[in-house]
């Protein structure tokens, strides 16, 4: 029997997974003016054999019974034409539907930065490259240099409640195909939490790869594993010129990482209606210290994350979020990537060994008023050293520091937005202790991270969303950012908590600046040229 379907029913049931992907667009055109050619020849047919018949009677006529007959044979053969039209329809149905499930889009950016740094002293020697002997200059500039990131992002669906979500990423300098020199030495040599997010070479690494196992048991319960969303977070997406959370953590624990959250989303906070958030326990790997065998062991444990995440408070413009983790068996150095940054750290700190605990805390509040967005953040950080090894140690003292050190950040910004002018314009500033750590390997600040500052860091920006045309994807910007960062170090050392933060007014300093370059101040100013698709 001849299927009976809507021209224009089926035109829609084409058009859907055509926009699932470009490329399908003009196959499901074409096979959609086939089958509605196809279905208005059959009813011109139809039409024709009953006016026939009404005009004739029973067609006794030789001729008219060859012309029934071939009528009908058209008939048919328009009908086999439909139906195979209907049938590749089917088979191709279903690669629109993996086309449907499979989601990419992503973004590009090319940056130019200019760097200068004043440093307390010069170092008699680099101590990260010792070939290049005595240092004569206490300052260090770099008046250009130019880097391209693109990153790849996916969401593919794999049944109704599991999803997999992921990001590649490419970062390089112009004009070499490693990192470029002393863009590490300030901040961490590479290592898994610097991956990707430090320029290196032009190859795709995995930044981000999870999965989410969502509504478990009917409930708004979720499980998710794998290279964890934690880069970027709140409050950064302001001055990076983006509306949405970009991380699940703050921008205090900037750390790519792997590991497992287990989630619940409410929507009533403590009996409060349309008080939505949600809160998730975390845990994850910061080291992974291998096989060992047990007589030459030198009981090295793995480092491990585990804390939680709570959204408090999360609606439209309006964020109020805590964290809490801590780190255990914290390491005195990673492993890094680079052989020679591994041995001199390995003579340096006597070998690499777990040092003690760390205790990290920190808070946001983000809000908006008419075009107005602002934040204030805080972070304070503990460390709990261990008795034989210690933690922020005084090289100029005998013995180890085992006492616990508290250090605190505060970090506040707003941001203009002046929508009609595709302009927006930004101002940022923050302050960390003497004993304050930021855990922001994979910061995004090129050479020093500003939230892993001893000291004050000033920030202004404006952003330009550039005149491109309509907007052809939903994920579609195009924005050029400028901004400028003072750097103003109280203490030595960032990041670290191996050894004592010196005041940079007091005599060690000048010593500890002998051995390791050491910041006193810092400018930095950055364009961007940035596509999101």
């Amino acid at each position: 029997m001849l299927k009976k379907i809507s021209t224009i029913a089926l035109a829609g049931l084409l058009a859907l997974p055509a926009m699932a992907t470009a490329g399908s667009t003009s196959a499901a055109s074409d096979l959609a003016a086939q089958v509605d050619r196809l279905t208005k020849e059959l009813a011109n047919l139809k039409a024709q054999m009953a006016a026939m018949k009404e005009a004739q009677g029973p067609a006794t006529d030789a001729k008219a019974q060859r012309e029934i007959a071939d009528l009908k044979n058209q008939m048919k053969a328009l009908e086999d034409n439909q139906k195979a039209a209907f049938d590749d329809l089917d088979e191709r149905s279903e690669a629109w539907d993996l086309a449907s499930r499979v989601q990419l889009f992503g973004d590009f950016r090319a940056r130019g930065d200019w760097y200068k740094n004043d440093l307390v002293t010069a170092p008699l020697i680099n101590p990260l490259n010792p070939a290049q002997g005595f240092q004569d200059d206490d300052e260090m500039e770099n008046t250009s240099i130019f880097t391209n990131r693109f990153r790849l992002n996916m969401r593919v669906k794999a049944t109704e409640n599991v999803d997999f979500k992921g990001r590649l990423a490419m970062y390089k300098a112009w004009g070499t195909n490693t990192i470029p020199p002393n863009v590490t030495q300030f901040g961490y040599p590479s290592f898994d939490g610097t991956s990707s997010r430090e320029p290196s070479d032009s190859i795709l690494r995995v930044d981000r790869a999870f999965v989410n196992w969502n509504n478990i048991g009917g409930q708004p319960i979720w499980f998710s594993i794998g290279r964890r969303p934690t880069t970027d977070g709140p409050a950064a997406q302001l001055r990076m010129g983006l509306d949405e959370r970009m991380a699940t953590p703050t921008a205090y624990m900037d750390w790519p990482f792997d590991g497992i959250s287990v989630g619940y989303a409410y929507a009533n906070l403590f009996g409060m209606q349309d008080a939505p958030g949600r809160v998730r326990f975390c845990y994850g790997r910061g080291f992974e210290n291998g096989l060992e065998y047990d007589a030459v062991s030198s009981d090295l444990n793995d480092t491990d994350f585990a804390g939680v995440s709570w959204d408090i408070y999360n609606k439209d413009n309006t964020l109020v979020y805590l964290q809490s983790f801590m780190v255990f068996n914290a390491f005195n150095f990673p492993e890094f990537d680079d052989d020679a940054t591994n041995a001199f750290y390995d003579t340096f700190l006597g070998g690499r060994q777990n040092v003690g605990d760390v205790m990290h805390s920190s808070a946001v509040y983000m809000d908006k008023w008419q075009n107005l967005n602002y934040f204030i953040e805080g972070g304070w950080s503990r460390t709990m050293p261990d008795d034989d090894t210690g933690m922020f140690n005084d090289i100029f003292a005998a013995g180890v520091n085992d006492d616990d050190e508290n250090g605190y950040n505060i970090w506040l910004g707003a941001r203009y937005d002046m929508d009609d002018l595709g302009l927006k314009f930004g101002l940022e500033y923050n302050h960390g202790s003497q004993y304050w750590i930021g855990m922001t390997p994979g910061h995004d600040d090129l050479y020093s991270s500003k939230l892993a500052t001893r000291g004050d860091v000033y920030e202004a920006y404006f952003i330009w969303d550039l005149p491109t045309g309509e907007a052809i994807s939903k994920f579609a910007k195009t924005f050029m950012r400028f901004g400028y960062q003072h750097y103003e170090y109280d203490y030595t050392g960032g990041s670290d908590w191996n050894f004592k933060p010196y005041d940079l007014d007091d005599p060690e300093a000048l010593t500890w600046a002998t051995m390791m370059p050491t910041i006193e101040d810092a400018d930095q100013v950055y364009v961007t040229f940035e596509v999101y698709f």
